[in-house]
């Protein structure tokens, strides 16, 4: 975790109240998680609003920026807009526990809160899944859909009877 160390928000000197803090977050920010990404290039800034109370604080933690992704169709690299927000509560207890994803429990002698995973997994889970360039002509396009499996046609003609029955009951109600 001391690598991650940039990312603390020190909130034990603080007043009770909203503080802001900002992030810059660059190809340096995801080689500290040794982890192989989807995308290159990342341009991102992270928004934290803490709103600390006495015995909890809020986290509100925005990010918006771009990456470079490939085109799952022509492999051309392009600029993808990415943003997110999450918003977590962090209480205290007696030792660290993250298995709720809205509430963090901290011990209760920490004095900072590291937002890095969260800044990581909120970038993440905003790249989208499907990376198609909005460079792509209409005739790659429409070659795409050409090819494209008729899913929906081959299901109706070979319909199980069972589920036919199924599906009058469901359509009577």
């Amino acid at each position: 975790m001391d690598k991650l160390r940039n990312y603390d928000v020190a909130f034990s000197g603080l007043k009770d109240g909203k503080h802001q803090f900002r992030f810059e977050i660059d190809n340096a920010f995801f080689q500290l998680f040794e982890t192989e990404q989807e995308f290159t290039n990342p341009r991102i800034e992270a928004k934290v609003l803490m709103e600390k109370h006495s015995t909890f604080l809020e986290f509100w933690i925005n990010t918006s920026g771009t990456v470079e992704l490939l085109c799952d169709i022509s492999t051309e690299s392009f600029d993808a807009a990415i943003a997110s927000e999450v918003n977590v509560l962090v209480k205290f207890g007696e030792e660290y526990d993250d298995s709720n994803e809205e509430v963090i429990i901290i011990p209760a002698n920490d004095y900072v809160f590291n937002v890095a995973q969260l800044i990581y997994e909120n970038i993440v889970l905003s790249v989208p899944m499907k990376k198609i360039s909005p460079n792509l002509d209409e005739k790659d396009l429409e070659i795409l859909k050409k090819y494209q499996p008729k899913v929906e046609e081959e299901q109706q003609k070979e319909s199980d009877p069972r589920w036919d029955a199924l599906r009058k009951l469901k359509d009577n109600n």
